[in-house]
């Protein structure tokens, strides 16, 4: 499963660390993404979702067991 995320597609970023003394590794920035339960289409679906979508909104972080339940039985 790739590093992005489900709802925009944010991946990792690649690039360099340098010193001080101007030395060059290579290294990466991943996505701090949180898997979040969410209702997809009906279903209850876990999604793995980056910060900024769940604090825009785009993506509602917690839902209640009695909703997954009933949306789980439809």
């Amino acid at each position: 499963m790739a590093r992005t995320c489900d709802i925009c597609g944010k991946g990792v970023q690649h690039g360099q660390n340098v010193s001080h003394a101007h030395n060059v590794t290579k290294r990466r920035w991943e996505v701090n993404l949180q898997t979040v339960r969410a209702v997809v289409q009906g279903r209850p679906r876990k999604l793995r979702v980056c910060t900024r979508c769940i604090r825009s909104g785009a993506v509602q972080k917690g839902m209640p067991q009695k909703e997954a339940q009933r949306a789980r039985a439809v």
